[in-house]
């Protein structure tokens, strides 16, 4: 693997296991910031892909768009776009109060998903 794009994927592991700690560890649990730091792990391995495939990633948080670009490069990204979905509003509203409820099941599932596009990335890029 490029050094680059390892790089990011340790990035995105990062975010992931940042998360995870929070989610298991802290009380109360920031609910919020596992949330965004979901999101921050998608996004970098959806970065990570882009840099695989040489191409410079752009200056956005939105996984949506990076998630569309991937899937011109290689269709099965299609698979992921659920998971992108349901991550996409994380990467700035839970930053700020009173911007956004999250819940429990929205933090359980915001984990899954980053854990499927993460893992997803993985597979292509190794």
């Amino acid at each position: 693997m490029d050094e680059l794009v390892a790089e990011w994927i340790r990035f995105s592991d990062t975010d992931f296991a940042t998360a995870e700690h929070l989610f298991e560890n802290m009380r109360p649990m920031p609910l919020e910031i596992i949330c965004y730091h979901c999101q921050q792990s998608a996004e970098k391995a959806l970065k990570a892909y882009w840099i695989f495939s040489s191409m410079k990633p752009p200056k956005t948080h939105d996984l949506i768009l990076l998630r569309n670009e991937c899937e011109k490069i290689d269709k099965s990204f299609e698979a992921i776009v659920e998971n992108c979905v349901n991550l996409n509003d994380y990467s700035s509203q839970p930053r700020y109060p009173m911007e956004m409820e999250i819940t429990d099941e929205d933090t359980h599932l915001a984990l899954r998903d980053s854990e499927t596009i993460s893992e997803f990335v993985k597979e292509k890029i190794n």
